[in-house]
């Protein structure tokens, strides 16, 4: 919103206060390298890429037709069903995918055929339009990860006409910008060392009052 952050002071004894200012020196850093990031993205030229063909539950679709009527797009590298990481990142920016889609249409994509995608995407309440690259020459070509060919993470894609240029990337992981669980876990004292996601997170109790016959996790 072009304003600079505001970070509030904490008053505690000599070292919670030093840990406390460190810690408010290192966030004012994280901030403003952030800004600076994202000015380097917007002014990064993108290189081309091919028009790639995946398969949807409606047939064929090109990278092309995924734009729309739109001039970027973004596709958010996902390992398929069988990812718990992946599954987290999903369902994160499910909750904030209109806001995205205001501006640019959003495809999620993975190597599972489509209509494993769907199935599990509606178990995950995910509004994504979902594409397969089954673990083609998409992902091989377009991978986030140099040298790993289904790695998790983001791209945007910008076109002209029918020229398709790949502006921005970015490989998912714990406690990168893409998440923001993470930070709200560290605060805690939490990371990937001490928490690891779950599909879901129910505890069966140790008594069944309806006598627990032919019950599923």
């Amino acid at each position: 919103m072009g304003q600079t952050a505001v970070f509030p002071a904490f008053h505690a004894d000599s070292k919670g206060a030093a840990v406390s200012e460190e810690i408010t020196k290192i966030e004012k850093q994280l901030y403003e390298l952030t800004r600076q990031l994202n000015e380097l993205r917007q002014n990064k030229s993108g290189e081309e890429v091919s028009n790639y063909t995946f398969s949807t539950l409606d047939g064929d679709v090109t990278l092309l037709e995924l734009f729309g009527e739109s001039d970027r797009l973004m596709v958010i590298h996902n390992m398929g069903q069988g990812c718990r990481y992946c599954t987290l990142w999903a369902d994160g920016f499910n909750g904030f995918l209109p806001h995205l889609e205001s501006v640019m249409p959003v495809v999620l994509v993975s190597r599972d055929a489509p209509e494993l995608q769907r199935t599990f995407a509606n178990s995950r309440n995910w509004r994504f339009r979902l594409a397969s690259h089954g673990g083609g020459k998409y992902i091989e070509e377009q991978t986030v990860s140099e040298g790993g060919k289904n790695t998790p993470g983001v791209v945007v894609y910008e076109r002209d006409g029918s020229r398709i240029t790949r502006k921005n990337a970015a490989e998912f992981g714990p406690g990168d910008l893409y998440c923001s669980i993470w930070n709200l876990l560290g605060m805690a004292g939490f990371n990937d060392a001490n928490w690891t996601p779950q599909y879901n997170y129910w505890s069966r109790p140790k008594k069944m009052d309806d006598g627990g016959a032919n019950l599923m996790d």
